[in-house]
């Protein structure tokens, strides 16, 4: 099954401790949607990654494609929290070879404009984008995203302990 991750999973070490068995397919655009940070997490109530969708066809949101069996899309539902803030939706990608395909992704239901991630979140995007050589523009967008220090500071070191 191919997998279009837009938001933390793009790090392959993240993606790889949460689904072993997903492999690198490619890079890929979706037209038509906006990258947000709206999502809440149940969690931790901060903000996840979302991709809202957009009148214009020019908007777009780069992510990475992996390929994943039944068994790591059951793993990966239950880590997303899929019907529980996030659902599920097919959705026609652009390779970087400019072929169309599709894949499934997760979008938020739950949604608050005004809460911001947590550093530790977005480090996990900014690996991720900066692994898979997304767009120098889009990793800037990335890098200005306003984030917030998680209070509980043992979750910030178990979350960032993945790249040491």
């Amino acid at each position: 099954m191919k997998y279009f991750s837009y938001g933390s999973n793009m790090s392959i070490k993240r993606i790889s401790a949460r689904v072993p068995s997903a492999v690198f397919d490619t890079v890929a655009i979706l037209n038509g949607h906006n990258l947000k940070f709206r999502k809440i997490s149940r969690r931790d109530t901060s903000a996840k990654c979302d991709i809202a969708e957009s009148s214009n066809e020019t908007d777009i949101v780069w992510g990475v494609v992996f390929e994943i069996d039944h068994s790591g899309k059951a793993a990966l539902d239950r880590v997303e929290g899929l019907g529980y803030g996030y659902e599920q939706k097919q959705v026609e990608l652009v390779g970087t070879d400019g072929a169309t395909f599709s894949a499934f992704t997760y979008y938020a239901t739950d949604i608050d404009e005004n809460l911001k991630p947590y550093t530790w979140y977005v480090e996990h995007v900014l690996r991720g984008a900066r692994e898979n050589d997304l767009p120098a523009g889009y990793i800037a967008f990335i890098e200005e995203v306003g984030s917030i220090q998680d209070p509980d500071r043992d979750r910030h070191e178990q979350e960032l302990s993945i790249y040491r």
